[in-house]
C-alpha cells in the first residue's frame, strides 16, 4: 500500500512538472512573450539562468542515481570506496558552483541597473496608486485621472511613480515588465514601453485582500496620434448637469441623494474620496477593476449588487430599484 502511495505521489509529481511546460504563448499574461524593452531584457536574463538550472538539476540527479545503483551496499560487510581528502573532487564542487553564481549575479545586476537606469527626459509620466480593488492612473500632475487602463504610446518610455493607499499591492503587466510593488507610505519606480498597439493584461501580484483575484489591470498601447486623441478627450470637461434632460436628469440627481457623490468623482458636479474617478467614464472599456466590459448589461449588474458581482467590493448594495438603474445608467453614459 505504502508502495502504492508513493508511485501515486511520484507519478502526480512527474505530471506537475510536466504540466507547466504546457503553456501556450498566446496567453495574455504569459512571461515568456515579451513586447517591450523591459520584460525582454527580464527574458533575455531568466532563459539562459533557466537552461543552466535545468542542466545542474538534471545532472545532479542523475548523479544520485548512478551512486544508489552502483555504490548500493550489497552486504553488512560492503561499504563504499571514501573520497574524503580527494583534493581535486573538493575544488571542482567548490569553484564551478562559485563560478556559476558569480556569472548569473554579475548578469542579474547589469539587468537590475539597466531596468532601474534614470528614464529619458522625454517619457511620459504617470503616478499610479492601488487601491483595494483597482488602479488609479494621475498623468501630468492631476490633469488626467482614470482607473484600470494605463494608456500610453507605443515606442515612447513611460515613467511610472508607484504608490499604494491602503495596504501593499504590487502591480504586474508581465508583457511589458516585471512586478514592482506599490507599498503605502512610498514611491516605486519603474519604466514600461511597448512594441506595438494593442492591450496588454496584468494584474495585482501582491496578496491585498478578500477580491485581490479581481484587482486586474489593462495597459493600452496606442500609436502616437491615437494616444494623443485619447490625452485631448480626457483633457475637456464633461457635459454640464444642467443640460442634462430626462433620465440622464434624473440619473444625476440620484448620483447625489443615493451617496455615489460621497465616494465618486466627476468634475464640476462631485468631489468623492475613495473610489474611481468618473469624469471621463466612458473613454475606458471596462470597470470595476478591469472586471467587466464597460456597457449598459453589465453596468446593470453591478449597480444592482456591486459585492454580489464583485466578492469584499466596498461599494456596497445600495437598494436600487430597476427604474432608479436606469436613470444612473443614463447619467453615467454622459460621462465622455
Amino acid at each position: 500500500m505504502t508502495s502504492r502511495k508513493t508511485r501515486l505521489a511520484a507519478l502526480t509529481g512527474l505530471l506537475a512538472v510536466v504540466a507547466t511546460a504546457c503553456g501556450d504563448s498566446s496567453q495574455p499574461q504569459n512571461t515568456f512573450d515579451p513586447r517591450g524593452p523591459e520584460a525582454r531584457q527580464l527574458d533575455d536574463l531568466i532563459n539562459p539562468v533557466f537552461w543552466v538550472a535545468g542542466a545542474i538539476f538534471v545532472l545532479v540527479n542523475v548523479l544520485i542515481v548512478v551512486a544508489v545503483v552502483k555504490f548500493r551496499r550489497r552486504s553488512d560487510d560492503d561499504a563504499p570506496k571514501q573520497v574524503h581528502g580527494n583534493a581535486k573532487l573538493e575544488l571542482g564542487w567548490t569553484i564551478a558552483p562559485a563560478v556559476i553564481l558569480a556569472v548569473i549575479g554579475v548578469a542579474t545586476l547589469g539587468t537590475i541597473a539597466d531596468i532601474n537606469a534614470k528614464p529619458p527626459a522625454d517619457a511620459l509620466k504617470v503616478r499610479v496608486i492601488g487601491h483595494q480593488w483597482w488602479w488609479e492612473y494621475r498623468y501630468d500632475g492631476d490633469a488626467i485621472v482614470t482607473a484600470n487602463e494605463l494608456h500610453i504610446p507605443v515606442g515612447r518610455v513611460v515613467s511610472i511613480d508607484l504608490e499604494a493607499a491602503d495596504v501593499v499591492h504590487s502591480f504586474w503587466p508581465p508583457k511589458l515588465s516585471g512586478k514592482v510593488d506599490a507599498i503605502p507610505g512610498r514611491t516605486n519606480h519603474m519604466t514600461v514601453q511597448a512594441d506595438e498597439p494593442g492591450i496588454y493584461y496584468g494584474q495585482c501580484a501582491e496578496f491585498c485582500g478578500f477580491s485581490h483575484a479581481n484587482m486586474l489591470l489593462r495597459v493600452v498601447a496606442h500609436e502616437p496620434a491615437d494616444f494623443e486623441r485619447w490625452y485631448a478627450a480626457n483633457r475637456t470637461r464633461p457635459a454640464d448637469v444642467s443640460t442634462l434632460t430626462g433620465d440622464a436628469a434624473a440619473g444625476a440627481g440620484l448620483f447625489r441623494t443615493k451617496g455615489c457623490a460621497s465616494c465618486h468623482v466627476v468634475e464640476g458636479y462631485s468631489a468623492g474620496e475613495f473610489g474611481p474617478n468618473l469624469t471621463h467614464l466612458q473613454q475606458r472599456d471596462t470597470f470595476a477593476g478591469a472586471m467587466f466590459e464597460l456597457d449598459d448589461r453589465n453596468l446593470r449588474r453591478w449597480l444592482r449588487d456591486p459585492p454580489g458581482e464583485k466578492p469584499g467590493s466596498l461599494m456596497p448594495n445600495l437598494e436600487l430599484t430597476e427604474d432608479e438603474i436606469t436613470k444612473l445608467i443614463a447619467y453615467l453614459n454622459t460621462l465622455k
